[in-house]
């Protein structure tokens, strides 16, 4: 599969895509559910789409302890969110993309204030034309709205963007928009009907990034 049509924006996914931020996730999930019997993994990312709010339900028995489950998820966070960096090669990435006249965004599953908090703290979000989180809108990955939505923020068509994410969700979620998307497995082996539903399937960060790069114009 090859782009036929130039590359005018790249809407990226978050955590695990531009911040190296998924093992204190996991972390961070595992601290607030295991008083509840909530056991996340990494597959538990690749499969669900938005806040806490919604993914929690679906992990803990008995729902009545979410909100005493989100109180613990809040509280390690504060404390060690200073702990997420990007990876390697991705601030270099926004800078050479905005330089050539690439317009930027995220959609991520988490909500604003982390959102914001993380992109500000990491010095990423001066690079970004559109941000939509989890708790922006009533529908999360996924379901395409949110990349709808930062398509319509931006004036372009689903052809004049590339979108990146590290989970099945951001697969189906760009599949949904019509937009090409490239899925970053990390190590784990997605579905086979997810991975030919990508666009490019690669194993790192660093991989997908040489992919935008390609596809946008010097």
């Amino acid at each position: 599969m090859s782009r036929t049509h130039p590359t005018r924006a790249v809407v990226f996914d978050l955590d695990g895509t531009l911040l190296d931020s998924l093992p204190l996730v996991l972390r961070a999930f595992s601290h607030a559910l295991s008083p509840f019997g909530g056991r996340p993994t990494m597959d538990t990312f690749a499969r669900l789409g938005g806040p806490p709010e919604k993914i929690f339900p679906s992990l803990i028995p008995d729902a009545r302890h979410v909100p005493a489950a989100i109180l613990r998820l809040n509280e390690f966070t504060r404390e060690n969110h200073h702990l997420i960096a990007p990876f390697a090669g991705a601030i270099a990435l926004l800078g050479e993309l905005k330089a050539r006249g690439v317009r930027l965004a995220v959609w991520t599953g988490r909500d604003r204030a982390s959102t914001d908090s993380l992109l500000l703290s990491n010095t990423m979000k001066p690079f970004f034309d559109a941000v939509v989180c989890g708790d922006d809108l009533l529908t999360h990955k996924p379901d395409s709205e949110g990349l709808r939505e930062i398509l319509r923020q931006l004036g372009l068509a689903p052809a004049d963007a590339l979108y990146m994410g590290d989970a099945d969700v951001d697969v189906l979620g760009g599949v949904g928009a019509e937009v090409d998307t490239i899925l970053i497995s990390h190590a784990r082996t997605p579905e086979t009907d997810i991975t030919a539903q990508a666009w490019r399937s690669v194993r790192s960060p660093c991989e997908a990034y040489e992919w935008a790069l390609s596809c946008t114009a010097p």
